[in-house]
């Protein structure tokens, strides 16, 4: 335990100088966990080839308190892939060592510090290993025991027995002191024991600054047969520095020079050329087998059957399945309504059901894409407003997770305002290089899911509820990016710009229109994100205005989308949305309630030609 001893000693003088170069960060939040963490590393329980951070058999290590960098960074200097001068970069701009974790340090698999997220993501690499990859690996996940009162660990506690998940590790450091003063449980080890024993969890209490126990406790951890496992480690928050020991005040706080040079007396002297040893994972990289890719062959659906797009949604995944075996496809308990029960039949092993946990979906899904896997999480479009943190999380990991949300909009109907995703195209938008599709057909639904697919990113794909149309045929392409024109003549004095549900509206309108002797062009922006501009602004020649339809409430919806790309044309741009407070009533009704269907849509049209 010498070794161990020195190396803690070291790791908390690297803390300090550390942060203390920054001006700011988190020491104390790092100090209480050192010793848990220096054991871990160097202690012959994590596994893991420095060399290589993205070998698929290394341990995954995963800071949910993310804002514990100090520490985190310091580790990965005594194991020897950090340099002291990089260190002395924290905080810095242009440095990969950021406040909070970030995947610009590849040791990093997935961004942590909005709090409460890091055992979901944990429990979807688990998941991972156990079941997809069927590999050695095990996941350990620091906990902060303020972060502890956010309601997505336990949802990920409930998932974790569920899976019987006994290769992940959840160290929560259970210090006392939160930002602002005492925690809700402060040092209760024994509620928190029972509360987490009570999901089916495996406990472990120990005093986390006791070399002797925290070794004992993996030792333990390591040989759990059926249950995860969460350690319960009483710690102090600042630990070995006595004017900030357990003294509330602290937190967020680097020392000045003057505070720096005090504490660093206390450490005493320390030998800056240790180095810890990080031992090797239990099997080599495995090979990397070829994927013959072939030709996706998709539904052939007649025109003018009525299929609902969630149901073609269901089919695809099928259809695309040979071509991307690294697919794996969640759901939040609706897969019979977002026909993700479809490949569920098919292809079991790759179905995980979620249960009614939009938070903790989102964050497995962050999980099982950090280890590569192409991930479709499907639920309502109203819900998946709940994980909007988790999905921003996702966005800056750069996610390959497709988030689902059928039941969109008021075409939903009887239902009422509370299962309405309205909100649903304005959260995605606005999230970095997402992608954002709203396919109005069977068919246009099966290509997009294919491009969804292909894509590496985030893509959100919305589905309708209500069966339509078929209107499109195999030889129509779609792509990320692209536009139909539907109906589009010389005579055109308006363009109707819409998607989805509200397309069959306009096509109905532009009938009614036409027997008036009034033509209009229809366009169907089925990527919403990137939008068509070209084609916007080519199909307004002439000065022509753009009535956008959309069954979505306005702000951050498909018309602010169109006038991001055609304002400084000086094109005119008008809307139809979603203004009124829905209520309960039929898809149709709603739709005339809300001026979107084709009576509203050729009213709008003479307005504005008037």
């Amino acid at each position: 335990m010498r070794d161990l001893e020195n190396l803690a000693k070291f790791i908390r003088f690297l803390i300090l100088v550390s942060s203390a170069q920054a001006g700011s960060g988190h020491p104390t939040s790092s100090l209480s966990a050192t010793d848990l963490m220096t054991v871990l590393f160097f202690g012959g329980f994590l596994k893991f080839d420095v060399e290589n951070p993205k070998n698929p058999n290394n341990d995954r290590i995963i800071f949910s308190k993310g804002h514990a960098t100090p520490l985190f960074y310091s580790l990965w200097k005594v194991a020897g892939v950090v340099s002291e001068e990089e260190l002395m970069t924290y905080r810095k701009f242009g440095s990969r060592l950021e406040g909070h974790p970030s995947i610009d340090f590849s040791y990093v698999d997935v961004p942590t510090g909005s709090l409460g997220q890091g055992l979901s993501m944990g429990v979807g690499m688990a998941i991972n290993s156990k079941y997809i990859d069927r590999s050695f690996y095990k996941t350990f996940v620091l906990l902060g025991d303020g972060e502890f009162s956010e309601g997505s660990n336990f949802e990920a506690m409930q998932i974790a027995s569920h899976y019987k998940l006994n290769n992940l590790v959840g160290i929560l450091d259970v210090n006392r002191l939160g930002q602002s003063g005492e925690t809700m449980l402060g040092w209760d080890i024994k509620t928190y024991a029972k509360r987490i024993s009570s999901f089916g969890w495996q406990t472990i209490e120990i005093d986390g600054h006791n070399l002797a126990e925290i070794a004992k406790a993996y030792s333990l951890a390591e040989s759990s047969e059926e249950k995860p496992v969460m350690i319960l480690a009483k710690t102090i928050k600042g630990k070995g520095i006595s004017f900030f020991e357990d003294k509330e005040g602290w937190h967020g706080k680097a020392l000045d020079k003057e505070q720096l040079e005090k504490a660093l007396k206390e450490i005493g002297a320390v030998d800056k050329d240790l180095l810890g040893k990080i031992r090797e994972p239990l099997s080599s990289v495995s090979s990397e087998k070829k994927q013959t890719k072939r030709e996706v062959s998709l539904t052939n659906y007649p025109k003018d059957i009525e299929i609902s797009t969630r149901q073609a949604y269901g089919n695809a995944l099928n259809k695309i399945f040979l071509n991307f075996p690294e697919m794996v496809v969640l759901d939040a308990e609706v897969k019979n309504s977002t026909f993700s029960e479809t490949f569920e039949k098919e292809n079991p092993e790759r179905f995980f059901e979620m249960f009614i946990a939009e938070q903790n979906m989102a964050g497995v899904a962050e999980g099982l894409a950090s280890r590569g896997k192409i991930v479709f999480a499907s639920t309502f479009a109203a819900f998946w407003t709940r994980a909007h943190d988790q999905i921003r999380i996702a966005a800056l990991a750069e996610s390959n997770i497709k988030f689902v949300g059928s039941h969109a909009g008021v075409s939903i109907g009887a239902d009422g305002p509370t299962q309405m995703g309205l909100e649903d195209i304005a959260l995605f938008r606005s999230l970095t290089k997402s992608v954002v599709f709203y396919p109005s057909d069977a068919i246009s639904t099966e290509k997009l899911v294919l491009e969804a697919a292909k894509y590496k990113g985030l893509v959100y794909f919305r589905t309708t509820r209500g069966k339509t149309p078929v209107i499109y045929g195999l030889s129509d392409k779609f792509e990320i990016g692209g536009s139909k024109i539907l109906k589009k003549s010389q005579k055109d004095k308006i363009v109707v710009a819409t998607a989805g549900i509200t397309i069959f509206e306009a096509l109905k309108a532009y009938e009614a229109l036409k027997n008036e002797n009034i033509y209009i062009t229809i366009v169907d922006l089925y990527s919403i994100k990137p939008i068509d501009s070209k084609a916007l602004i080519e199909s307004t020649v002439d000065s022509k205005p753009i009535l956008v339809v959309e069954d979505h409430y306005p702000e951050g919806g498909i018309g602010d989308a169109v006038r991001e790309v055609v304002s400084e044309k000086g094109i005119k741009v008008y809307s139809l949305a979603v203004t009124k407070k829905p209520h309960s009533a039929s898809s149709s009704e709603q739709l005339s309630y809300q001026e979107l269907d084709s009576k509203g849509i050729v009213k709008r049209v003479k307005e504005i030609l008037s």
